[in-house]
């Protein structure tokens, strides 16, 4: 069981207040790691990081604009001076703004998703797996979605005007490709590099949708036959931060409670 505890180990976690990000922060608090919280808002991470240092658990709060090539610089550098490496970066942060379908899309949309969900991950990587490549050792856990494994299933948003907008289907295969050629190229190093693709997240879809014919659509094509909660969640960032997982890279690991496996 030791083999899952982060005690001593130093991890990143960018949008670290969301729906994902808010159970995986404790989750990996509660294993024993110093969660460093990022997010454009700081003091939505600062009331988050006192929440869990309350609670015991050992966090820190830092302002990020993946947008922002500076803000990642300055980022990197203060959690350098402050914890002298980082461990494990958990890329979890992603904007849903400009999300279209096709013919709605302009080049200014498509563009400004691509500049945090693409060229701020690209950015982030690069500049934390450096000190990793150093130190001859690091894991990097990205989020995916299912959406980065299979193709969109329209008619299960039936006709409740939802949709599965292009830009994070692209955004989302494109990152499970970027994480296995980080795994591949840096491997050498003695770093990691994995993708975890939740499902459905219930909490998130609930308080936005209620009951509806998607949701009841969803449910119904889930093998088990129900949404991700919190607890489903944490488990798997815990497994792919640890030593448990140590010879496991570039892998993709989905939690989707078995919508992929049809």
């Amino acid at each position: 069981m030791k083999r899952f505890f982060l005690n001593g180990k130093v991890v990143l976690i960018t949008g670290g207040t969301g729906l994902f990000g808010k159970p995986m922060s404790l989750a990996l608090a509660h294993a024993g790691a110093t969660v460093l919280i990022a997010s454009r808002n700081l003091k939505a991470c600062q009331d988050y990081a006192d929440e869990l240092n309350a609670a015991g658990y050992k966090a820190a709060a830092f302002q990020l604009d993946l947008s922002n090539q500076e803000s990642i610089t300055q980022l990197v550098n203060e959690v350098q001076l402050s914890f002298g490496r980082i461990d494990v970066l958990v890329n979890n942060a992603v904007t849903r703004e400009g999300f279209k379908n096709l013919a709605d899309m302009t080049k200014e949309e498509w563009e400004q998703s691509q500049t945090i969900n693409s060229t701020g991950l690209m950015l982030l990587t690069q500049a934390v797996v450096a000190g990793m490549q150093e130190r001859k050792t690091g894991n990097i856990i990205n989020i995916g979605s299912i959406q980065g494994t299979v193709g969109p299933n329209f008619p299960v948003y039936g006709d409740t005007g939802m949709t599965s907008p292009i830009n994070y289907t692209y955004d989302k295969w494109a990152m499970v490709g970027f994480t296995k050629w980080i795994a591949n190229y840096y491997g050498r190093f003695g770093i990691r590099c994995n993708c975890l693709s939740p499902g459905g997240y219930g909490p998130g879809v609930t308080s936005s949708f209620g009951e509806n014919e998607f949701v009841d659509n969803y449910k119904r094509l889930t093998p088990l036959g129900r949404f991700a909660d919190d607890d489903d969640i944490a488990g798997p960032i815990v497994f792919l931060a640890s030593d448990a997982s140590s010879f496991i890279t570039g892998h993709n690991l989905l939690v989707d409670g078995g919508w992929t496996s049809w």
